[in-house]
Formats: C-alpha cells, sequence, structure tokens
C-alpha cells in the first residue's frame, strides 16, 4: 500500500492531509474545552449548535465550490483554504462571546468544505491507475482513523504541560504546513468544462448527476446506511458506556478504539479484495452488515451490563467500524468512474454534501431517541434505517454494471463530433463508450436505448 508515496505529488498532498488532519483533531478538543470556559453547563448546547454550523456549511458550500473550481488553480484553492483555517484558528483563542465561537466556526468549515472536495477530486488526476487509486483511498481511510486515536492522545499529553490555548497553535501549524506541502506539489492542470450556464446551474450539476446515475444514486443511499450506525457510535458512544455500562471515561475512548481499529483493519484489506470482487460486490454486504450489527446492539443494551455485554458491544464498534469502511472507502472509485474528468471537482462536491446531509439527518435521530426512548430503541430504530437505505442501494445499483454502454442519440446532428464512428439505428445515431453523464448525455439509458458491453 505504501508504494503510492513513491509519487512525489501525491506524497506531498497526502501529508498535507495527515497534518491538517491533527490539527483538526486539536481543533476539536480545545473548542470542547473553549465552550466549557464560555458557557459552563451550556457547553454541550454550544457544541451541538457549533456542529449543526458545521453541517450546514458542509452542505451548503461544497456544491458551489464544486461549480467554481475549475474556474481557480487547485493549488492556490487548497492552499487558500490552508490559510483560512490557520487565521480562524490562531483568532479562536481570543473569542470572548458565544456568537464569536459561531462565526469562527462557520468560516473554519466552510475553508473545510472548499478543501477536502477539491482535495479528493484530485487525487484520482494524481494517481490515474485504478490499483494505485485504490490503495491512496485506503491510506486516506486510515489517515481518519488513526487521527481519531492519535489527536486525541496527543492533546491530553500537551495538556499536561499547556493551557488548552496552545492548542490552537497546534492547529495553525498544521494548517500551514499543511499549505506549505500543496504549494510544493506539482498539481495536474485540469481539463476545461465544457458544461454552460451559470454558477448555479454548475452548483446543481453535481447533484443532478448522482440522481441521474444509478449506481450514484446507490451510493447515496449507502451514505445514508453509514450515517445511521456512525451516529450511534458517535452521538451514543458516551450514554451507552458511562450509563448502561457504568464504566469510567477512559472506557469511552476505549470504544471509540474499537470503532476506529475495526475501521483500520478493513482499510487495509480492501485493497487487495477490490481487486478481487469489484466495488459493488464488496459495498453491498457491508451495508447489509450494518443492520445486523444493531440489531445485536439493540440486544446488547437490553440486557443486564455483565459478563459478556461490555466485550460484545467492543466487537460491534469494531464491526461497524469495518462496514463503514468497507462502503465508504470504495466510494471515491465509484465516483471516478460516474463522471468525466472534468466534473470530477463537481461530482466529489455533491457527494461531500449530499453524505453530510445524511449525517445532519442521522445525529440529531441517534440523540433524540436515546434521550426519548433509550438505547435498545435507537439501535433498532437506526437499523432499520441502515436496512431500508441498504436495500435502496441493492435495487437501484444494476447487478451489471459496465463501463462501456451503447446508447443511441436522438438529440444530435448527423455530423456532430461526438457521433464519431456512431451509425444510424434505434431512431437516431447508436454508439458505445464509457457512458457519464455530461452535456452530451443528460439521462442515464434504459430499455431499448442501451445495451451494456464489457468493461473498458
Amino acid at each position: 500500500m505504501l508504494s503510492v508515496l513513491r509519487n512525489r505529488t501525491y506524497r506531498h498532498l497526502f501529508t498535507a492531509q495527515v497534518v491538517a488532519l491533527v490539527g483538526t483533531g486539536l481543533a476539536t478538543v480545545a473548542l470542547s474545552l473553549l465552550a466549557y470556559d464560555l458557557a459552563g453547563g451550556n457547553a454541550s448546547a454550544v457544541l451541538g449548535t457549533a456542529l449543526a454550523i458545521k453541517m450546514t456549511a458542509y452542505v451548503a458550500i461544497a456544491p458551489v465550490v464544486g461549480a467554481v473550481a475549475d474556474r481557480i488553480p487547485r493549488r492556490a484553492l487548497m492552499a487558500a483554504m490552508d490559510l483560512t483555517r490557520a487565521a480562524v484558528a490562531l483568532a479562536l483563542p481570543f473569542v470572548t462571546e458565544i456568537w464569536q465561537v459561531y462565526i469562527l466556526v462557520l468560516l473554519l468549515q466552510a475553508a473545510s468544505a472548499a478543501f477536502t472536495p477539491t482535495f479528493q477530486a484530485t487525487i484520482p488526476e494524481v494517481l490515474p491507475a485504478e490499483r494505485d487509486y485504490t490503495q491512496a483511498l485506503s491510506m486516506s481511510r486510515l489517515a481518519y482513523d488513526l487521527e481519531s486515536l492519535f489527536s486525541p492522545a496527543l492533546a491530553a499529553a500537551l495538556l499536561t504541560v499547556v493551557s488548552y490555548t496552545w492548542l490552537f497553535a497546534g492547529t495553525t501549524v498544521g494548517f500551514l504546513a499543511s499549505a506549505a506541502l500543496v504549494v510544493s506539489a506539482v498539481l495536474p492542470k485540469p481539463r476545461p468544462v465544457e458544461r454552460g450556464g451559470g454558477v448555479r446551474d454548475r452548483a446543481a450539476f453535481g447533484t443532478r448527476l448522482f440522481l441521474a446515475t444509478p449506481r450514484l444514486r446507490a451510493l447515496l443511499a449507502l451514505d445514508l446506511a453509514v450515517a445511521a450506525a456512525g451516529a450511534i457510535v458517535f452521538v451514543d458512544t458516551v450514554g451507552v458506556v458511562r450509563d448502561h455500562f457504568h464504566r469510567p471515561a477512559g472506557a469511552v475512548s476505549l470504544a471509540l478504539g474499537a470503532y476506529g481499529a475495526g475501521s483500520m483493519l478493513a482499510a487495509l484489506l480492501l485493497p487487495r479484495l477490490l481487486r478481487r470482487s469489484g466495488d459493488r460486490a464488496v459495498m453491498l454486504p457491508a451495508a447489509f452488515a450494518l443492520p445486523a450489527v444493531l440489531a445485536g446492539v439493540a440486544a446488547v443494551t437490553a440486557t443486564a451490563p455483565g459478563g459478556w455485554a461490555w466485550p460484545a458491544l467492543l466487537a460491534a464498534w469494531a464491526a461497524i467500524g469495518a462496514a463503514c469502511s468497507g462502503v465508504l472507502t470504495p466510494g471515491g472509485r465509484v465516483i471516478r468512474r460516474s463522471a468525466a474528468d472534468p466534473d470530477l471537482p463537481a461530482a466529489f462536491a455533491a457527494q461531500f454534501s449530499l453524505s453530510h446531509s445524511c449525517w445532519l439527518l442521522t445525529y440529531p435521530l441517534a440523540g433524540w431517541l436515546a434521550a426519548g426512548l433509550g438505547l435498545p430503541a435507537t439501535a433498532a430504530v437506526l437499523g432499520l434505517v441502515a436496512l431500508a437505505a441498504a436495500v435502496t442501494a441493492a435495487v437501484v445499483w444494476p447487478a451489471r454494471d459496465p463501463a462501456r454502454v451503447e446508447h443511441v442519440h436522438a438529440d444530435l446532428p448527423p455530423g456532430h463530433p461526438h457521433l464519431a464512428g456512431a451509425h444510424a439505428g434505434g431512431g437516431g445515431w447508436r454508439h458505445g463508450h464509457t457512458f457519464v453523464i455530461d452535456s452530451h448525455h443528460r439521462s442515464w439509458p434504459t430499455g431499448r436505448q442501451h445495451r451494456g458491453a464489457a468493461h473498458g
């Protein structure tokens, strides 16, 4: 897997991702302590509002950035977003009012909503070979999982010698280092986008791409399954550990660590598995595993917290981590296969926005259900959501889903450059190629209008 680091450009970008993630992890801890200082007993409400602002920024801003990303040099865009995040982190220790926290969090997350999809769209162009790109996706998943384990430990160590405000300084250094690494990378020049229209039309294109492409509609459903299972981990772990199992605070980290360990193990195994089985054959079983595990969580939390129950919960959290990784890691491959190179920024931006819409739904659902109905009912309801999402994905993602599709153009005049090699038939001009939604293909061919061919 580490062989992809021999590519200098990818090595710089991956290192930039890692140091930015560490900085973000430090900021998360510091922001929690800052909220406690400003709001005291209302700190959870402040953090909840900050989380809602974060998700709203992700959902609203990412498509707009995807629409204009082709007009701005990607290296300059990513470096500017890193510098913006560094400036916000530097300003956070000096706030004195809660509303100031909200404004700075909005700026911070808006910059992240611009940086992350642009970064994701750049990697498949840096690593065009599918094997290399698959390894890069697994590396990225590992980076996220390691950050979730490493950053809290680093923050705890730093807090033994400095105040929490210095953690924001560490965040600033991380984003500045990320900007320097991005600037030092030589990125491929993006291909021009033929799609016309204003910013609003281009911002909506990514969503239309998802809704018009069967495998991308399935990917959106799979994102909902992951959000349903992940929400119970991220929202309800502290309640499960402290209130049901009556374990100390350190056990919360152990449970979250089990989730991270499962995700990392899956990420390490996925490159070889994907070479042998393909995306659909891996992602759908992983998605169907989620409701099964959540049914087990409902059973565990409905029983007395003794004996086998605690190890069973840790195993369930590890299984959720592995299954979520099995869905999320190949997602980039599905997007790359479903969009033309110039449209990758819009496609990744749409996925970023739509997937976070799923989290925006399941986060409060997990919290409200746990508070009102208890943990077993919460796991059962979220399990039903995950099951419905997995079934939807299996239905809308065709089992035979070739890249090359023969189809008919009834709306293009004879002699159009796109019709080179086409022949008359089916009420128009028939030809075949790798099919994606773009300016010449506004809907997915169905019925007699298409015939799948081998992958190519």
